[in-house]
C-alpha cells in the first residue's frame, strides 16, 4: 500500500482476521513499519494464525530520498518477539529468505520476517513503482474480492 504511511501491517491485519482460510502475507519496509508500530502488539495480541509479515530493512525511507530510519539501533525483529508473533527471524541471505519464507506459509502464524537489505535499489535497476494510486487501489479491491 504505497503511501500508506505505516498502515500496511494494519491492512493486513483486517484482511487476515476477515479471511482466516486464506493466508495473508504483508511486505512493507522498515520505515513503514516505524511509521505504526502498534500494529505489533495488536496483532501479537489477536494472533491471526494465517499471517506472514515480511519486513523489507533497507535502513532508509527510500520513498523520499533515502534518509535514514532508526532501524540500525533497534532490532524491529526483536519488537515483533515481544509483541508476542509466533514466529520470528532476522533473515540476511537469499537462501535463508527463501527457507524461511517456505517455513512460515506451511506453519501457523503470526509470522515476522526482518530482511536485511541493501539501500542502493536504484543502483541496482529496481525502479519506482509505476501504478497511479487509483489502479493501485483498484488491483487491491479487486485482488481481496476474489475477482482477480
Amino acid at each position: 500500500m504505497i503511501g500508506s504511511m505505516g498502515m500496511a501491517s494494519s491492512i493486513g491485519l483486517g484482511i487476515a482476521l476477515s479471511k482466516p482460510s486464506r493466508k495473508t502475507i504483508v511486505l512493507e519496509g522498515d520505515g513503514n513499519l516505524l511509521m505504526n508500530l502498534g500494529s505489533l502488539p495488536m496483532t501479537g495480541s489477536l494472533q491471526p494464525g494465517n499471517l506472514l509479515h515480511i519486513v523489507l530493512d533497507n535502513e532508509v525511507y527510500a520513498s523520499t530520498g533515502n534518509q535514514p530510519t532508526i532501524s540500525n539501533v533497534i532490532e524491529l525483529e526483536e519488537i515483533a518477539k515481544s509483541a508476542k508473533y509466533a514466529y520470528v527471524k532476522r533473515v540476511t541471505t537469499n537462501e535463508d529468505l527463501k527457507r524461511e519464507v517456505i517455513h512460515t506459509l506451511k506453519s501457523e502464524g503470526p509470522s515476522f520476517l526482518l530482511v536485511k537489505i541493501s539501500d542502493n535499489a536504484e543502483q541496482i535497476g529496481i525502479g519506482r513503482v509505476t501504478h497511479s494510486p487509483e489502479q493501485i487501489k483498484e488491483r487491491f479491491m479487486s485482488a481481496i474480492s476474489g475477482k482477480r
